[in-house]
């Protein structure tokens, strides 16, 4: 019987790795100058994915995400590879920006949302098939380009029927991967026919490819995205799989070699690693051997501040992050306004190789100012004055990398 080699670490010397490889630690060994583009191109295939979500207090959460990691990001330049054929959208983590070389591997989530939408399509058959055929002969278009004078209950209005009916049919002609997205006008997402987008070769690999092949490559570009993984995560491989079916699937890959079980001092259960990452995760176990307990709570002067969207990749997993960042995060904008703690759009704040607090901002585009309606600082970290005008600071460049001349903080708390 195989021998499994455990690694033994600490926290921070895992959540440094971590950050490393999500791209969120100073000191990355890159090209110190590519161009934008290439930079953009990188980060998104290094992190697998990048979510896609529309709220707008700053700026939606996928260039929030691409903005921590690169310097002087600009959004059009996602939209620009986006309608250039370098990526596509579909679910992964949830709707995500992913590499167009990974197409063919996520035919059985197209097949499985194809199943779920159909006999919502068939009712919609005479309005979806206008719509493609719209789209055959004039696309790309948005949704407004598409009249419709009857209302339906949509994904999100179960009370009354008030949606179009063709945006209803463009959304589920988009889960069942016959529409694309190739673009946006502002908040407009632009539409056009899948097979006229996604080149011949993917398409037909996308056909012939085994799903038993593609649910591999898919859990494999699962455990590269998050890079710390357990398989308590319900997400785990971005498929349909049971308790044990997860853990099956990482006792395989654990016996073939794959991958390699981490203890980490002070918790009770193993993380999980890439093989090929140990000496990744050794050379931050090496870092930080030297460091004292005593510098454990002192971010002073330990890399740049940088402020996280809520649907962040650092912060997929909720239990990651309270077991190697010691901070809890959840993501209040479903939550009543009266029994939020932190505010809406609450940004996490990454401090070096810590999460230290929050801040909610809203970006006022008019008139170019950013409100911080909450600057929280957790109790157990050190605000001395070094770190504070650093925050202070790094809110500043936040404000003017989104257009802003300005910026105020209605409240801050220490707790």
């Amino acid at each position: 019987m195989k021998t499994v080699k455990t690694l033994k670490t600490t926290k921070r010397a895992l959540r440094r790795f971590l950050l490393e490889t999500q791209l969120l630690l100073d000191g990355h060994p890159d090209d110190p100058a590519p161009q934008l583009r290439d930079q953009v191109r990188r980060v998104i295939r290094q992190l697998e994915c990048v979510q896609i979500d529309p709220v707008n207090a700053v700026r939606p959460n996928q260039h929030l995400v691409l903005a921590a990691r690169i310097p002087g990001y600009e959004p059009q330049v996602l939209g620009e590879l986006l309608t250039e054929g370098d990526f596509f959208e579909y679910l992964a983590n949830a709707a995500c920006v992913i590499p167009i070389e990974d197409y063919p591997i996520f035919e059985p989530t197209r097949q499985r949302m194809r199943e779920r939408v159909q006999p919502h399509l068939d009712q919609l058959r005479p309005i979806a098939d206008s719509v493609l055929e719209k789209l055959r002969q004039e696309g790309p278009l948005p949704s407004r380009a598409f009249e419709s004078d009857l209302r339906v209950h949509g994904y999100w209005d179960n009370v009354s029927a008030k949606t179009k009916a063709t945006s209803h049919a463009l959304n589920l002609l988009l889960d069942a991967a016959e529409i694309t997205i190739v673009g946006r006008e502002g908040n407009q997402r632009l539409f056009d026919l899948t097979s006229r987008v996604v080149p011949t070769d993917l398409l037909q690999r996308g056909k012939e490819i085994r799903t038993e092949e593609a649910l591999d490559a898919l859990l494999d570009k699962y455990l590269r995205a998050y890079r710390v993984f357990e398989p308590s995560d319900p997400r785990f491989g971005w498929q349909r799989m049971s308790a044990g079916e997860r853990r099956a699937a990482l006792e395989r890959r654990i016996a073939s070699g794959a991958v390699m079980p981490v203890e980490v001092e002070g918790l009770p259960k193993p993380y999980y690693i890439l093989a090929a990452d140990r000496e990744r995760l050794q050379m931050q176990s090496d870092h930080v051997l030297a460091w004292t307990e005593e510098r454990e709570s002192d971010v002073e002067g330990e890399g740049a501040i940088r402020f996280l969207p809520p649907l962040d990749n650092l912060l997929w997993s909720r239990k990651r992050l309270e077991d190697l960042f010691s901070f809890e995060y959840r993501w209040e904008i479903y939550t009543p306004a009266v029994k939020r703690q932190y505010g809406y759009y609450a940004m996490p704040i990454l401090a070096g190789d810590r999460l230290i607090g929050r801040m909610d901002p809203r970006l006022d585009k008019k008139n170019r100012h950013l409100t911080v309606q909450l600057l929280q600082i957790d109790r157990q970290v050190k605000f001395t004055r070094t770190l504070k005008k650093k925050v202070h600071e790094a809110l500043q460049a936040f404000a003017a990398a989104h257009g802003a001349e300005a910026v105020a903080i209605e409240q801050t708390r220490l707790k």
